[in-house]
């Protein structure tokens, strides 16, 4: 759906929020838009927002880059897991995640019976750009970054695709994912 919504869309929109009784959960590779969209989603469903790279900072008082580099990723890993346990058992109404918060089991299983995870995908090309953007990627470091996101993709798929619903990111307006994304809650609830 592109454009302007239909004008019974508002009132779609409420009922369609009312039926949510869980919290949204995205997850995706960095760059696919999980926190902007995500945004986007929660203002449509009138609901909180709040990205777990976010509170991970703040729970820790070091930037993502500075919690890999000092202690590493499994460090981060763990704290990242206690972060999204404790969002969920919260209740916020939609939970950003990092690129890699369902390679843990653990959190893949809160995720699924907690909440309704939805897979933003987009292609690797479409990634590369965005990710271009912003130096605070710790794990495109290490390297070509189009052969990491290549990488992380095939390996993270297995995982994201457990996930209740998969909605593809394109370069269009973020209004475009969200709506794409209750459209896609609407027929799975």
């Amino acid at each position: 759906m592109t454009g302007t919504p239909p004008p019974h869309y508002e009132r779609d929109l409420v009922q369609i929020a009312a039926r949510i009784t869980l919290p949204v959960v995205l997850v995706g590779l960095m760059g696919v838009g999980k926190s902007t969209v995500g945004r986007k989603l929660a203002a449509m469903l009138s609901r909180d927002f709040v990205d777990a790279d976010d509170a991970i900072v703040e729970a820790a008082q070091r930037s993502i880059p500075e919690i890999f580099e000092t202690f590493g990723e499994a460090y981060f890993r763990d704290g990242e897991r206690r972060v999204i346990l404790r969002l969920i058992e919260e209740g916020h109404g939609v939970i950003a995640t990092g690129g890699g918060a369902l390679m843990d089991p653990v959190t893949r299983a809160a995720v699924l019976d907690r909440g309704i995870a939805v897979w933003i995908d987009c292609d690797v090309d479409t990634l590369v750009e965005r990710t271009a953007r912003r130096g605070n990627r710790p794990l495109l470091n290490a390297g070509d970054p189009r052969e990491i996101l290549t990488r992380l993709a095939q390996e993270r798929a297995p995982f994201y695709g457990q996930a209740h619903i998969r909605v593809v990111s394109e370069n269009g307006p973020h209004a475009d994912t969200a709506r794409a994304i209750i459209e896609a809650i609407d027929k799975w609830l």
